[in-house]
């Protein structure tokens, strides 16, 4: 296939990735690669250097240097066509099936992922673009090997899509421009919006994102010159696009109005997203003892003092602004047991109550069963109102102290936890390398932000000499002995799993922290 000059594709073409890969699109994204990527490249060394002043025993706090900011009278744009009311809203992949289901589940907002619930993998990246543009010409379909036939609603029953490209951090091995690998996060990104962008203003909304994992105010200003010049280059009206950030890391927390500021007329709100958060908490004081070590995962709940403290400044950091705050995933899903059903849904109506009465203006959940609840939780306290902006919460204050405090988070260390985080990052791993980046395990959605959490707590856990109820001490060689048995419990045989389970070891008990697990599984793949 032709290709602009300094561009090199190496992956497989498949059917139709010459309608995704033409060579004005592919021209586009070496524009943005040109453009953007050594500055990508900078920040993700500053988050580096970051880390290493942590680990030196310094810490997180509001950044002086942006005092006037967060000081201000300023707001965000007005929320765009199709995005005033977010009340419901759908994750995941854009493989075909999720795509129909996701559109016709009710929700008010399908997140498109390239991200988390989606394993990177060539066919993924441009089968997922394929997807989304027939998706908006109204041409998609899917048969199961069942037979069962899958098609779309009336475009008014439709969900509005909000595709999440891929992190900064993550690359695209199949796509270098000057030799360099292009950025994942602006092939994802790129594709769509050069496809996109206008068939979603004929459809009379526009080209929006969910913008994830960034780790200071700056990776949001990146964000925002990208759109500028995207939206230039394509003949698109400044301020089109609409881009709500993922409060998913610890730094985050703490520039979530500068987060807001940089991306002004571009911006649609901040999302609490929790489980990466936590995995973020982990990560960034890994080193640094028992201050900063956690419970066992299911014992780290939204209403601990350090979570409750992130998210009560997220609603009101939001609206001050004029801008939405959306809560965090509900991870529980629907299981044919009506008993473990009765219980799943009772978690999830809790957890969407509390966000709902702390001011949220809309939710996610995993799984299109969940979409009814959500909307009914949020409907009880918002009525016909499309979101409720104008709670301001001016009785929240919320100190430095309280989003680091995670000392005073209730809970222990059991051999019942360890033993799940095991099986769960094993488990999900397998899917992930064969291609599937969401995977439902003990009646929870399970994507690469959970997965994170359970292989870090091991990590950590490890170089705290944690001692079990048991009177055991989490070492390494209780890890490996704990992973034998639980491979024992898994379905096929435990060779099946080699592949995962050496992955998990060499990010869960290696002297070296890989900052995502993700980063050494992609190497392992074609």
């Amino acid at each position: 296939m032709p290709v602009p000059d300094g561009v090199q594709i190496s992956g497989p073409m498949g059917p139709r990735f010459d309608e995704v890969l033409t060579d004005e699109a592919l021209a586009f994204l070496a524009d943005l690669h040109r453009t953007f990527d050594a500055r990508r490249r900078e920040l993700l060394l500053a988050r580096e250097e970051r880390y290493a002043a942590l680990a030196a025993g310094g810490t997180l706090g509001f950044l002086p240097e942006t005092q006037e900011i967060r000081d201000g009278d300023w707001k965000v744009a007005d929320p765009a066509p199709g995005l005033a009311d977010r009340r419901a809203e759908m994750t995941g992949p854009v493989d075909r099936k999720m795509t129909i289901n996701a559109l016709n589940s009710g929700a008010k907002v399908w997140l498109a992922d390239f991200e988390d619930a989606s394993t990177p993998t060539w066919e993924n990246a441009v089968n997922g673009q394929l997807n989304l543009m027939d998706a908006l010409d109204g041409t998609i379909d899917f048969t199961s090997d069942a037979g069962k036939a899958y098609a779309l609603k009336e475009a008014s029953e439709l969900s509005t899509v909000v595709v999440r490209p891929r992190g900064w951090h993550l690359s695209e091995k199949h796509i270098e421009v000057d030799g360099e690998r292009m950025a994942g996060a602006l092939v994802d990104f790129g594709l769509y919006f050069f496809h996109c962008a206008q068939r979603q203003l004929d459809a009379g909304k526009g080209p929006y994102f969910y913008l994830p994992k960034m780790e200071s105010h700056l990776e949001a200003r990146l964000w925002n010159d990208v759109f500028v010049r995207a939206q230039k280059a394509r003949g698109i009206p400044q301020g089109t696009i609409r881009a709500t950030c993922l409060i998913e890391t610890y730094p985050a927390a703490f520039e979530m109005d500068e987060f807001l500021y940089e991306l002004r007329e571009h911006s649609a709100g901040l999302n609490a997203g929790r489980w990466d958060y936590i995995f973020s908490v982990i990560k960034k004081f890994r080193t640094r003892g028992k201050d900063f070590m956690l419970p066992d995962r299911a014992q780290v709940t939204m209403t601990v003092p350090f979570m409750r403290a992130y998210t009560e400044l997220l609603v009101s950091t939001c609206h001050r602004r004029g801008a939405h705050a959306i809560g965090g995933m509900a991870a529980v899903i629907p299981s044919k047991d009506a008993a473990v059903n009765e219980v799943a849904f009772q978690k999830v109506r809790d957890d969407k109550t509390r966000e709902a009465g702390d001011g949220f203006d809309g939710s996610w959940v995993a799984h299109p069963g969940m979409v009814a609840l959500c909307t009914e939780v949020f409907t009880d306290v918002l009525g016909e109102r499309p979101n409720q902006l104008d709670r301001l919460r001016d009785d929240v204050h919320v100190s430095a102290e309280q989003l680091l405090d995670v000392t005073a988070t209730p809970g222990a260390v059991t051999e019942a936890g360890l033993r799940n985080n095991i099986s769960v990052g094993i488990q999900y791993l397998h899917s992930w390398l064969r291609g599937q980046g969401a995977v439902g395990i003990n009646n929870l959605m399970e994507d690469a932000a959970t997965a994170e959490i359970s292989r870090s707590q091991v990590w950590q856990w490890i170089r705290c000499d944690v001692e079990l109820e048991t009177g055991d001490v989490v070492t390494r060689e209780l890890v490996e002995r704990l992973v034998d048995e639980e491979l024992a419990r898994l379905p096929g045989n435990p060779a099946d799993y080699a592949e995962a389970t050496e992955t998990f070891l060499a990010v869960a008990v290696a002297d070296d922290f890989a900052e995502f697990l993700t980063l050494p599984a992609y190497e392992k793949m074609a």
